[in-house]
């Protein structure tokens, strides 16, 4: 959770009296000891039970990206009375978009070189930044100050390789429900997403017939390259939506 960085507050501001709350899931930042489950529903019921547990009842506001907009799908489709509405960024699901079009080929070999360098905080993070910003350019002051961030992260919250592969698995074999899920929902996307190609999120609108928005530059992880472009889109959408 701690990876949204600054974006929550400026959700926040967008959102106004709403409260936001960043959830971690299991393999990942406060669970990081625990085992990833191998499949998307077993995510969006620990979702479920770590809220319970904090005494926040439904129904919820859920905003999500990639791995876990296939975890809001599948909350919103299974718990439809729970979720009030959900935004989904550059997210992918099976039986929409092909696999090429899920993982672009060419990071297949960055994948493969970032599992041999796991025990390799600092290059791992600099593999990751690749694939997901166009923003941070290596090598430039932005770019190494969140690269010591994100080492940090990683070194007192660190996911194992086995969580991570247990993770692509379970993105890999969700499947898109049948239906669409009966909630509100916004798609946000990355024109230049270089890790999932942008199609994967208008095809899916399309099949969905619902709304979508489309930045112009932005790499796969669209809140750490423009974070305020999304809060901006969120808090219009649900203004329009509910005024």
């Amino acid at each position: 959770s701690d990876h949204w960085g600054g974006f929550p507050a400026l959700l926040q501001a967008q959102l106004g009296d709403a409260q936001v709350i960043a959830l971690d899931l299991p393999g990942n930042g406060a669970l990081y000891g625990q085992a990833s489950p191998l499949r998307v529903p077993d995510m969006a019921e620990s979702c479920r039970t770590a809220l319970r547990a904090q005494g926040i009842a439904p129904p919820y506001h859920l905003l999500a990206m990639s791995l876990g907009g296939m975890v809001a799908v599948d909350w919103a489709s299974r718990f439809p009375d729970e979720i009030a509405a959900g935004v989904l960024i550059n997210t992918s699901l099976r039986g929409i978009s092909p696999l090429h079009w899920r993982m672009r080929p060419g990071n297949w070999p960055w994948l493969l070189r970032l599992m041999l360098q796991w025990r390799q905080p600092l290059r791992c993070e600099e593999i990751v930044l690749r694939l997901t910003s166009r923003r941070h350019a290596a090598g430039t002051a932005p770019a190494q100050a969140l690269l010591a961030q994100w080492q940090g992260l990683r070194e007192t919250h660190p996911v194992s390789a086995a969580n991570a592969l247990r993770q692509l698995w379970a993105a890999a074999g969700y499947a898109a429900p049948s239906q669409r899920p009966k909630v509100p929902l916004l798609l946000l996307t990355s024109q230049h997403d270089g890790l999932v190609d942008t199609r994967c999120s208008q095809r899916l609108a399309q099949h969905w017939h619902t709304a979508l928005a489309i930045h112009p530059h932005a790499g796969h992880d669209l809140p750490l390259d423009d974070g305020c472009w999304v809060a901006e889109r969120v808090g219009a959408w649900m203004s329009d939506s509910w005024n």
